[in-house]
């Protein structure tokens, strides 16, 4: 109810705001219409009457609504107004997430087009006036943003929107949050209101997963089926949400094809195969394992009698069973389509190469009872799993788990006593019981591959986020089926509630052994006995030294990736203190480094005080476009034609508030762009001593900065056409011997008749996004929430006598290439060994992984070792390719050289106990190309006949183990050798001497 009343008060102030609206755009069009594009500045007050009567012959704005050019409404809400609107509906709509709430597809082109528009009108400062002076300041906005045009969705759908909406169809490779956004209807219908367009693509928000792991999800992408009459071969394409039921799916199809519902029968034709009869139900078309985009069966039932799944009818009649291709183009879109998270911050791709399938398919994922027996001479476990749809992720994974020798020996067996059924944390055993089905199934059925239906809807129903048909990571999904596989198979039927004691400086072996017995109390699963392993963490309190040691299990090891491979990066160094002009360095740092190790290389090329600090920023359009604030964001981030500075200050005043300056050099007045002030140079930062400094405070920290720039004697020359702008001479002829920016930033200017105390700056408060300009005085008291107070300092004729702007300007770019010494950088590769102890090095924890001191009673940045204490029988490196930054996400195609036989970690190991940890590779999962359109395979081995293959979704093919080894491998699999690796059932793992 507050959210609507403050709507409503928001739609009375706009039209309370009518008049003044109205003003401004007499204002507006009438200097659109001045002859000979001359004007005259138009007051809104006396000259008001006038205006109005003169413009009314050009054009009449009525009280009732208008349309505009952009068939929007001609009074429309302010920016801040549609803004606020939009957020209150998105909240109310975020408080109210339930089933069957409708949602509708907006362009992300368009939609970003209205958020800058609105974005302008923040305020995050308040300004506390107590001059005498003091009056209302109007804020005259700097840069104005055109208001969007109508809603326009022809970018997403096919075919440019061409047709009715009920035959709309989104484009298949759409990606939510960069092509697409989803709005609330009350926000949609609030959009049309204001801007009209379209056209509308509504879709339902669906409730998936089940028991504790049920979310709500928008249905972009309903699915899309091929319906076959038998009678003519016409094929028909249904769309119907995957919650829709079979009883649903007979009424639409009745009402395409103009039959009676008694008359008709729908087989499920996947692959072209009757799988199975669909009988008219409440049961869901996802419960019935149907996939998008795939084939129906539609025949006629005679004398009420079902028709066998022989190619014939029951009046002898041949029946088509064979269905038309889907209408694809040559470089089809494997499974395009995705359902996405309305409310989600993560996003993939869906693009995908198409690969061919080859021709043995069997859909024998629904088969029910005793499995056939394998045909004499063929080997098991050379089975392929057919492509649903930008699955060979989950594919990948599968095929390196179903060939992992103790799972295979496990699941072949009878598993059934161990299925626990209870465990609040698993999946019902329903998990376990999909996986060891569609094991036992690729280990049975030769070289045929298998549809994997059943196992991805069971996928789907526990991992919501694996489910639709986007691209997602092999190693998350390996992540997800050991954890859910443990939990389904766990025999501990009721955890004990256990109390974890300290470390207190007791041996490392009592208190290793014990955490791990607490662990085995709680955790006992097959998973366990021959994946899970122990490490030891060490953490340290970098203010009181406390130490904290633990021992925690892993089931895998996510390995870096180091690199040897450096660049040149040029950063221009500005004093806090103004004690020096400012100063490039070029530097070399590790490509793949961190910002602080680019702070520690800046420190030592300028000789940085141990009292100092740097604070990176990147430069954009002579303002802060963004601040380095984490130290260990990766300079994968900083591209070669951005500006970096870095800004020297105290670090006595960490955590104190930040004053930005930014210059304002005066331009032609110009009606239409407002205030003729414009950007130049360089901003400049410090640190403020006060939370809530007064006008006179920012004017000395103004003037300080601006010292190392003060020129000896007052000139008119002004230095231009530099070559860099910071070290070359003024063009002109000087006036004086002393012209020029004096050597030291505190020099004194008697000779010049000038002190800093006369001075007096132009200065303007400014929003958080730049956007309004409200005058400074002396006792000005500013008040803001924000951490960083910004400011707008205008270079007058004054400003430009005294001061030498030019060394602001013209900021070198962190690298510049050219045509003559670009260079191709070589692929470099790292071992296995590098990977680890890449791992295993000490490192501080990141700002948002603060570490609560129990000594110190506060969150500290402590730093962290890790350290191997056992390994397990079953061992998993997974090599982290893909890095995240503010920009995207980026794929190191860094060779890794792994060993594949005799891989020796026992000197990596502290727990000294004479067991062999020597390694041998079983299992590779690959990934290909890029984050766009990349593809996942597996490379595993058959023990038994000491042969690999390559497993591509359908194709199994022989491939030399010294093919192995690539760029792709992204995770590995291996299993100790030189010891027992028989596990029964129930029994308890060898790789922990504690257990």
């Amino acid at each position: 109810m507050g959210r609507s009343r403050r709507i409503l008060k928001l739609e009375r102030n706009r039209w309370r705001r009518k008049d003044t609206w109205y003003n401004a755009v007499v204002v507006m069009v009438w200097g659109l219409f001045s002859a000979a594009g001359s004007y005259k500045t138009v007051r809104a007050d006396s000259k008001l009457k006038e205006d109005n009567e003169s413009l009314s012959s050009a054009m009449t704005i009525a009280d009732s609504g208008c349309l505009m050019e952009n068939g929007g409404s001609c009074l429309p809400c302010t920016p801040e107004e549609e803004k606020q609107i939009v957020k209150d509906l998105m909240d109310e709509a975020e408080l109210n997430l339930k089933e069957g709430n409708s949602y509708y597809v907006i362009s992300a082109r368009w939609f970003t087009t209205w958020e800058r528009y609105v974005g302008q009108g923040s305020d995050d400062h308040v300004v506390d006036m107590q001059s005498s002076d003091s009056q209302d300041f109007a804020v005259v906005s700097t840069r104005i943003t055109d208001r969007p045009g109508p809603i326009s969705n022809s970018d997403i759908v096919e075919n440019g929107g061409d047709g009715e909406d009920d035959d709309l169809e989104l484009s298949r490779t759409l990606l939510e949050g960069r092509d697409y956004v989803l709005v609330p209807q009350k926000v949609w219908e609030k959009l049309v209101q204001w801007y009209r367009g379209g056209p509308a693509l509504p879709r339902r928000m669906i409730s998936q997963g089940v028991f504790n792991k049920k979310q709500f999800n928008v249905e972009v992408y309903p699915l899309c089926l091929k319906l076959i009459d038998s009678r003519d071969d016409i094929e028909f394409t249904i769309r119907l949400s995957k919650k829709a039921s079979l009883h649903e799916l007979y009424e639409r199809v009745c009402a395409l094809r103009g039959t009676e519902r008694e008359k008709i029968i729908i087989w499920d034709y996947f692959n072209k195969h009757k799988q199975s009869l669909l009988v008219d139900s409440n049961r869901t078309l996802e419960e019935s394992n149907l996939q998008m985009d795939q084939e129906m069966l539609l025949e006629l039932q005679v004398h009420d009698s079902y028709p066998s799944q022989s190619s014939k009818d029951s009046t002898g009649n041949e029946l088509a069973l064979v269905a038309l291709e889907p209408s694809r183009t040559s470089l089809s879109i494997a499974g395009g389509p995705t359902l996405s998270n309305g409310h989600s911050s993560t996003y993939s791709l869906n693009l995908r190469p198409g690969s061919a399938l080859n021709s043995g398919f069997t859909d024998i994922d629904d088969a029910f009872g005793a499995y056939s027996a394998v045909r004499r001479g063929e080997r098991g476990g050379l089975a392929g799993l057919q492509n649903m749809g930008n699955t060979c992720f989950m594919n990948s994974a599968l095929q390196c788990l179903v060939h992992t020798p103790p799972l295979v020996e496990y699941f072949l067996q009878d598993y059934s006593d161990e299925i626990n059924a209870e465990n609040p944390l698993g999946m019902h055993g329903e998990l376990a019981l999909a996986f060891g089905e569609l094991l036992r199934k690729l280990w049975s059925s030769g070289r045929n591959a298998i549809a994997p239906r059943a196992f991805k809807g069971k996928l789907a129903l526990f991992a919501p986020q694996f489910s639709g048909y986007n691209q997602h990571d092999s190693q998350e999904l390996l992540a997800f089926l050991l954890d859910g596989l443990h939990e389904d198979l766990n025999r501990v039927k009721q955890k004990p509630y256990i109390e974890m004691k300290d470390w207190g400086g007791r041996p490392d072996e009592e208190v290793a052994d014990e955490c791990w017995r607490n662990h085995k109390a709680r955790n006992d699963s097959i998973i366990v006995d021959v994946c899970q392993g122990q490490y030891k963490s060490t953490l340290v309190c970098p203010v009181c030294s406390k130490i904290s040691i633990t021992y925690d299990p892993f089931m895998y090891l996510s390995l870096p990736l180091p690199s040897t491979v450096t660049r040149s990066m040029t950063v221009t160094v500005f004093y806090g203190d103004g004690s020096g002009l400012p100063m490039p360095y070029t530097v070399t740092v590790l490509k793949n480094g961190n910002c602080r190790d680019l702070i520690q290389a800046l420190s030592t090329a300028c000789c940085l005080r141990s009292d100092e600090s740097f604070l990176l920023a990147e430069v954009y359009d002579h303002r802060i476009y963004h601040l380095f604030e984490n130290p260990l964001e990766s300079l994968t981030s900083i591209k070669d034609e951005e500006y970096i500075v870095a800004y020297q200050l105290s670090q006595k005043g960490t955590g104190k508030k930040k004053l930005e300056i930014v210059h304002q050099e005066k331009t032609a007045t110009d009606f239409l762009k407002g205030s003729g002030w414009k950007d130049f140079g360089a901003p400049l930062l410090a640190q403020l001593e006060d939370d809530s400094p007064s006008g006179a405070d920012i004017e000395l920290v103004a003037s300080r900065l601006l010292s190392p720039l003060r020129r000896t004697c007052s000139s008119s020359v002004v230095h231009s056409g530099k070559e860099n702008g910071f070290l070359s001479e003024a063009n002109g002829e000087p006036s004086n011997s002393c012209n020029g920016p004096s050597e030291s930033g505190v020099q004194s200017m008697d000779n010049c008749n000038t002190s800093t105390q006369d001075l007096s700056f132009h200065l303007f408060l400014t929003e958080d996004q730049y956007s309004g300009r409200k005058p400074i005085f002396k006792d000005s008291v500013i008040k803001s929430g924000a951490n960083r107070i910004k400011i707008f300092l205008d270079w007058t004729d004054k400003e430009l006598k005294l001061y030498d702007p030019s060394y602001l300007k013209d900021l070198p770019v962190v690298y510049h290439r050219t045509g003559f010494n670009a260079k191709k950088t070589r692929q470099e590769a790292v071992s296995l060994f590098s990977c680890l102890e890449a791992f295993l090095t000490e490192e501080p924890l990141g700002p948002d992984d603060m570490w609560y001191c129990p000594r110190c009673k506060e969150h500290r940045q402590a730093t962290k070792k890790l350290d191997l204490w056992t390994l397990p029988d079953i061992l998993v490196f997974h090599l982290k390719r893909f890095s995240y930054s503010r920009y995207l996400k980026n794929k190191l195609d860094t060779f890794v050289d792994f060993l594949i036989h005799n891989l020796d970690l026992s000197k990596f190991v502290k727990r000294k106990d004479g067991r062999s940890y020597i390694y041998e590779l079983y299992a590779v999962s690959n990934h290909y190309g890029g984050l766009g359109g990349g593809h996942y395979t597996a490379f595993a081995k058959l023990i038994d006949d000491n042969r690999w293959y390559n497993f591509d979704d359908s194709c199994v093919s022989p491939v030399n183990e010294s093919d192995i080894r690539t760029s792709a491998a992204y995770v590995l699999f291996y299993r100790r050798v030189q010891t027992e690796m028989k596990v029964g059932l129930g029994g308890t793992s060898q790789g922990h001497a504690g257990s």
